[in-house]
């Protein structure tokens, strides 16, 4: 949901299921002597009111023993952007949003703008969008089961990380009630049991269940075999073994025969992909679109190898689409030729459309001109990693290059990583990341001007890769004009991009002082003058105005 209100300061909300991002604009005169934002909150549900809070602080006026948060009412936010990153799917919140001017400890409050929004519920009438926390490395985390592991906190720990994810999957399948259904999965990792004591349960209510699965003498095939027999499901499974990489991840779901959703994304079904990585679970019911899916399906069920599987893709999902009209467009891997990558890139490419996306495995050569433009356009990447695979000699030089891209004034890139040491601004070290080929971002999304009228996602198995084109089996699912699924998707974005950003400044200081660090940390106060920080938000083509006018809307 979107809404903005005029005022001395202009606020533009935008809500997810779970964020609300508020944006800030006035005019450049009214911003002199600015002290940044205090932002009141109403839950109007619960009839509760705080002030949100902040880690940075007035060093002149911070007690001396340290604080781990304060409110923003004594310690405004020095940004033209900020989010409520503790919202409730389905909530109804008031944020009264406060421009402060004086000196810390002397604030004074000019005119204030209020703006009233909803959150999104977690089902709508056509898309249900279930993200994790994807945040095991997190203060949150560290506070809320300090000094453990994951599996030594246990239960809750993994509900606390699951968040929406795996409740979102387990009732996907539940909807299998009777004899009436039908459930057909393709799926690459299904190790966790939850979810496969919840297909045999569906089998057992009368629902037929058929599931075909990376099924090839690899450790992920191995690891499959052993769970599908621990979880006694064997005759409902078919091992797919002919494909280069079986790199699906959908449920379709049918009634009396009939195709009526599909459940699609990036999340395997594995300890990792729910209670580590960031990811994504997508149910869209749409008979026409379940329908595509299952038409894949049936043709993956006889296990064809991969010039078998290009002929009917080509044939049956040719791309790119003749119409860009159609609100929703599937992606079925693998095809010929480079046509549906090229149409990739040039969707990215879009002219003067800002582009948000996460590469779980870097970013590979041909997406790199896609950021490398210096033209005032915004572009923000969250990376798992910056590079995968290759020499040295040419990670280096891949890196060299996207480092270099990075610091364009239009783009932001935040690589995955953790607080490590337990010494920056009373924060705690966080656990370890719990994976093995991704630790902090498996999802893969595209948004395309996520906050205009018109945006376009894409998601779902696909890395951004050739070979997620050409040879593994992926699915991908293009998603016009929807904002409502833009919305949840760009505030989910924006909210690990700042949980990794900041931990990634941390990991460079750290790299760039070594044994040095701890005495050359600083605090990251905020600004006593607010020359030091006010004017860089009006300056043109800075990143700080590039982003203020987009967020805003200006």
């Amino acid at each position: 949901m979107r809404t903005s209100v005029s005022g001395f300061v202009t606020v533009r909300a935008v809500s997810g299921t779970r964020v609300v991002f508020l944006a800030c604009n006035m005019r450049k005169a009214d911003a002199n002597g600015l002290m940044g934002f205090a932002i009141q909150r109403t839950d109007l549900v619960e009839d509760e009111t705080t002030w949100l809070r902040g880690n940075k602080t007035f060093a002149s006026i911070r007690p001396s023993t340290g604080i781990e948060d304060a409110s923003s009412h004594e310690h405004p936010f020095q940004g033209f952007q900020w989010a409520d990153y503790s919202a409730k799917p389905g909530y109804r919140y008031r944020y009264k949003v406060i421009p402060m001017y004086g000196t810390p400890g002397a604030l004074t409050e000019k005119p204030a703008t209020t703006v009233t929004i909803d959150t999104e519920p977690l089902h709508g009438e056509t898309h249900d969008v279930h993200f994790n926390r994807g945040a095991i490395a997190s203060q949150a985390f560290a506070r809320k089961f300090p000094g453990l592991t994951l599996d030594q906190a246990g239960a809750p720990a993994h509900a606390w990380l699951a968040r929406d994810l795996l409740p979102g999957l387990l009732g996907f399948i539940a909807r299998a009630e009777d004899a009436s259904y039908r459930l057909h999965v393709a799926i690459y990792e299904l190790r966790w049991p939850a979810v496969l004591d919840a297909l045999r349960e569906a089998h057992a209510r009368g629902a037929e269940v058929e599931i075909l699965y990376h099924g090839k003498d690899d450790a992920t095939g191995q690891a499959n075999e052993e769970q599908i027999d621990a979880a006694q499901i064997r005759p409902l499974c078919s091992p797919r073994v002919n494909a280069k990489l079986m790199h699906n991840k959908f449920i379709v779901l049918s009634r009396h025969g009939a195709p009526i959703s599909v459940w699609l994304g990036s999340t395997n079904w594995s300890r990792n992909a729910f209670h580590g990585q960031l990811n994504v679970g997508h149910a869209i019911h749409d008979a026409g679109l379940a329908g595509e899916f299952l038409g894949y399906w049936t043709q993956l069920k006889s296990d064809p190898r991969s010039n078998e599987l290009k002929d009917w893709a080509d044939a049956h999902n040719p791309l790119p689409p003749e119409t860009e009209a159609d609100p929703l467009t599937p992606v079925f891997s693998p095809h010929r030729g480079r046509a549906v990558w090229e149409w990739w890139l040039e969707l990215a490419r879009t002219a003067h459309k800002p582009l948000f996306m996460t590469f779980p495995f870097g970013i590979v050569k041909d997406f790199r001109p896609v950021f490398d433009q210096n033209d005032g356009v915004l572009r923000f990447a969250l990376l798992d990693k910056y590079v995968n695979g290759g020499n040295k000699a040419s990670r280096e030089a891949a890196i060299a290059e996207i480092v270099r891209t990075r610091r364009h004034p239009n783009i932001g890139m935040a690589l995955g990583s953790r607080i490590f040491v337990d010494w920056i601004d009373g924060w705690m070290k966080e656990p370890n990341a719990i994976g093995v080929n991704v630790n902090w971002v498996h999802t893969k999304f595209m948004l395309i001007d996520p906050l205009g009228t018109e945006p376009v996602t894409l998601t779902g198995s696909a890395n951004w890769s050739e070979a997620s084109v050409n040879d593994n089996d992926e699915h991908l699912v293009v998603i016009r004009g929807d904002r409502r699924v833009a919305d949840i998707y760009f505030g989910e974005f924006m909210r690990i991009f700042a949980h990794h950003r900041f931990r990634e400044s941390v990991v460079r200081h750290i790299e760039q002082f070594g044994s040095a660090a701890f005495d050359t940390w600083k605090p990251q106060d905020l600004f006593e003058d607010w020359r030091q920080w006010v004017p860089k938000h009006f300056s043109a083509g800075s990143e700080f105005d590039i982003k203020r006018r987009y967020f805003a809307a200006e």
